[in-house]
């Protein structure tokens, strides 16, 4: 089983996939390296990003967050400006302190390289690091796997048979599923909510108390990303000239403040999740929901439904996210979660059922009634394609956290108004989804090669 701090994970922008993952393979390699005594003698390392890595590499930061992890910044204690510090010295200089290591010269135009024209047989998202000594003989090297929401997985962990393939962070759980009908049926035989049987599941890792806490602090990082996003104006980096659109959307909106307010509600969720995934795309600090791509969907619909006048209900945002991540665990288990594996369906429509299936149980629903939400806002993602223009996660990637935002709410409107029993269970549209990914084209899954990434002019 997965956990509840596995799905939602604090990072930095643009990408899970692309920035926080490469950054803490960067530094698991220093750390094995030291462990084989290889790292003390390093004199150069060498870095080969393939697949979806290389293609929207640059646009995604994939090469600072390489120098960054190398230099042993981790994503959930990093300063976004104290990372562009670093990186930029490095860029300056041609040197760079190896984490736990020697200083080294490193040049990132040489020791970096992109090669997109290599296709990974095991996952799109491959990554090999090399060691030399001053000899220039190599002494340790390694290939990782960034396989979506900040998970990664060395070769060795992704060769190994299913039964026996541990995702880091995996463990036992009170109550282990292995399906949404498995979860129901916990759920029946206990009486409980999804939200208990997860919680209860994370009581046999730490007490109530702290995981509490530490949902609070998941919160708070989402609430303060959408602050920053609704307060912080100017143009997103990259060379698209895309402009900030959350503040001035915020400003009328708060200065209309008897505007109808059902006109007002789609407003609200737009603003909420672009103010995201604006911070997003500037390289800020956000929180894995369950990607980075996909971060604006659930904080937006958490702030609109679960706070009031600045007030917060801590008891409904806990049994959102608790809800939320059992859902997330199951896409993680049962498909993937990565852009680069099952296009956009995998980040913002598993985003979107995540927070239909949190937001139908803060609303009073069922077990049932919340896989049916959840359902719902996979079904109508189906076959959403991942096609960043120029590579950068901003367009359509920040509009489609927005309509996913929209979605969430009314497929949770929709599941808990059912008369009848739906026809179509959870289990049955993410092995769909997983299909679609697998059958879909390779240029649609986070490559850049294909969709609005070829057909908008990069200006």
């Amino acid at each position: 089983m997965l956990g509840v701090f596995d799905i939602f994970k604090i990072g930095i922008g643009p990408s899970s996939s692309h920035t926080v993952g490469p950054m803490r393979i960067a530094v698991r390699f220093l750390e094995e390296a030291a462990q084989m005594g290889a790292l003390e003698t390093a004199a150069r390392v060498k870095v080969d990003l393939h697949g979806s890595l290389a293609l929207t590499g640059i646009g995604h930061g994939t090469d600072k967050a390489v120098m960054l992890g190398l230099m042993g910044f981790k994503p959930d204690e990093t300063d976004p400006d104290e990372a562009e510090r670093a990186v930029a010295k490095v860029r300056e200089t041609n040197h760079m302190a190896l984490h736990g290591g020697p200083e080294i010269a490193f040049d990132p135009k040489t020791d970096i390289d992109l090669r997109g024209d290599v296709t990974p047989e095991l996952h799109p998202n491959e990554m090999r690091l090399t060691l030399f000594d001053a000899a220039g003989a190599e002494t340790f090297s390694a290939v990782y796997y960034s396989v979506g929401g900040g998970f990664i997985a060395s070769e060795k962990q992704l060769k190994a048979p299913a039964e026996d393939d541990l995702i880091i962070g995996a463990r036992k759980g009170r109550h282990s599923f292995a399906s949404a009908a498995e979860l129901l049926s916990h759920c029946r035989e206990h009486d409980l909510s999804i939200a208990d049987i997860i919680a209860e599941n994370e009581d046999e890792h730490r007490p109530r108390v702290e995981t509490e806490t530490m949902l609070d602090h998941i919160w708070a990082a989402m609430r303060d990303c959408v602050d920053r996003g609704l307060n912080t104006r100017g143009e997103l980096p990259g060379g698209l000239k895309v402009k900030r659109r959350a503040p001035s959307l915020y400003a009328k909106l708060t200065e209309n403040p008897l505007a109808n307010e059902r006109e007002q509600l789609f407003d609200w969720l737009n603003v909420y999740a672009m103010a995201v995934n604006e911070e997003n795309a500037a390289g800020g600090r956000v929180v894995t929901a369950p990607t980075n791509g996909a971060a604006g969907i659930i904080p937006s619909v958490l702030k609109h439904y679960c706070t009031e006048d600045g007030n917060e209900n801590l008891g409904h945002i806990r049994k959102f996210l608790l809800t939320a991540a059992g859902i997330g665990i199951l896409y993680k288990q049962r498909a993937s979660i990565s852009g680069a594996e099952m296009g956009c369906q995998g980040e913002v429509g598993v985003a979107c059922s995540m927070a239909a299936a949190g937001l139908a149980a803060v609303w009073g629903g069922t077990p049932g009634q919340v896989e049916h939400a959840a359902e719902i806002g996979m079904e109508h993602n189906l076959g959403l394609t991942c096609d960043p223009v120029g590579g950068l996660v901003q367009i359509p990637c920040i509009e489609r956290n927005a309509i996913g935002a929209v979605k969430a709410v009314n497929a949770a409107r929709l599941a808990l108004r059912a008369s009848e029993e739906h026809k179509v269970s959870l289990d049955q549209v993410i092995e769909t989804m997983r299909q679609t990914g697998l059958d879909m084209s390779r240029k649609y899954k986070e490559t850049s090669e294909g969709g609005l990434a070829v057909n908008v002019v990069e200006c």
